[in-house]
């Protein structure tokens, strides 16, 4: 996260819906590495093999999580941001997500390089404390991504595992810079999925299919790694909740990450050609509604909810199963889809009764504010 006036923003202005936890098969696969004999560092194996130099280590059975072992792990893959303008700065944090033998890639949040897109600079701090000038790739307001680029390469990648099977109750976790401190580790669970989650300012927010964790995440998280019992990437930090009383921006046990499974379509988009997507329903909502459900005020003509037949004044209720109670929570669920992809909306007709409609979305290029 970046300055107080951003913090306020992504932290203390975080608004959550009605969120619903979901239970999935817990992962029992475990993971390779190797253990430099002389520094003891871990490094993930390449095709499950290691050098002369480093001793082959077996991480992670079913859930339980050695945190010593995954932190020694995650922690060389993780980076500090650092963020300088002409009004200021800020701090947050990275994975490096792609490398070659010149360039690396590293995955954090749009709130914390903005500021960088236009004038200012942006330093990437590695492990070892080496520093690289950072070049924005492309970002992606409407998910709270984005990707930079330096030039140095061979740099250990953090592994990425698949956020659509973990369960609540898993342990993870938190990687990243908080309040600058580099290289910090905080563990916790995951205290539910599929939250919907609004940051940042009216007509400039963010809609996050959250992860929810108890892991200590503070500013300066923002970008950072939530990672399993195996330390794969399973989500990008990116938000806090707040007390409404009392203005406290620190952890109080409620942080949100982006989940990785969702966020991978829109980082290797950026990656291949500096710009994203998001999928389009291409209806307008109605924002003085205050029932449950999420009314449409008006269509976008030609668009997916049209094709579909859904009138105008219809409320979702539900989108692929999973209720939406209100318009938030409706957009959260529009957003962790794919352009192209097939979903069934329930809706409350206009003339009264229920409706279920099969639409297939349509796609935009995502917004960088």
């Amino acid at each position: 996260m970046r300055n107080a006036k951003v913090i306020a923003a992504f932290v203390a202005g975080v608004a959550v819906a009605g969120g619903v936890a979901t239970a999935a098969t817990n992962p029992t696969s475990t993971v390779n590495a190797c253990a430099d004999t002389r520094t003891k560092v871990l490094y993930l194996a390449t095709n499950g093999t290691c050098t002369g130099t480093r001793t082959p280590v077996v991480i992670g059975s079913g859930s339980t999580m050695d945190a010593k072992t995954i932190a020694s792990l995650v922690t060389p893959s993780v980076v500090s941001v650092k963020v300088t303008t002409t009004s200021g700065g800020g701090n947050g944090s990275g994975s490096i997500y792609k490398t070659s033998a010149t360039t690396s890639y590293i995955v954090t949040n749009n709130h914390v390089v903005e500021d960088a897109a236009t004038s200012g600079t942006i330093t990437i701090e590695l492990v070892d404390g080496s520093q690289y000038k950072g070049t924005i790739v492309g970002r992606d307001a409407n998910y709270d991504l984005a990707v930079v680029k330096i030039s140095a390469g061979n740099l250990p990648v953090i592994a990425i595992g698949d956020s659509s099977k973990v369960s609540v109750g898993d342990p993870v976790l938190a990687i990243g810079s908080p309040l600058g401190l580099a290289n910090t580790v905080t563990s916790g669970i995951i205290s539910s999925l599929n939250r919907p989650v609004t940051t940042g300012s009216t007509g400039a927010e963010s809609y996050v299919n959250a992860i929810q964790t108890d892991a200590a995440i503070n500013p300066g998280n923002s970008g950072g790694a939530l990672v399993d019992a195996q330390g794969r990437l399973i989500g990008v930090n990116s938000a806090i909740a707040t007390l409404s009383s009392g203005g406290t921006s620190g952890n109080i046990g409620l942080g949100f990450s982006i989940p990785i499974t969702e966020g991978k379509r829109i980082i290797d988009e950026i990656i291949a050609t500096g710009k994203s997507t998001r999928p389009v329903l291409g209806v307008f909502f109605d924002s003085t509604y205050t029932g449950i459900g999420a009314k449409i005020s008006r269509l976008s003509a030609g668009e997916a909810a049209e094709k579909a037949g859904i009138p105008a004044g219809s409320i979702i209720t539900a989108i692929n199963g999973v209720k939406t109670p209100d318009t938030e929570s409706a957009i959260v669920r529009i957003r962790s889809l794919v352009p192209g992809a097939s979903a069934t909306v329930t809706v409350t007709l206009p003339t009264g009764g229920e409706k279920t409609y099969k639409v297939t979305l349509g796609s935009a290029a995502s917004s960088t504010n």
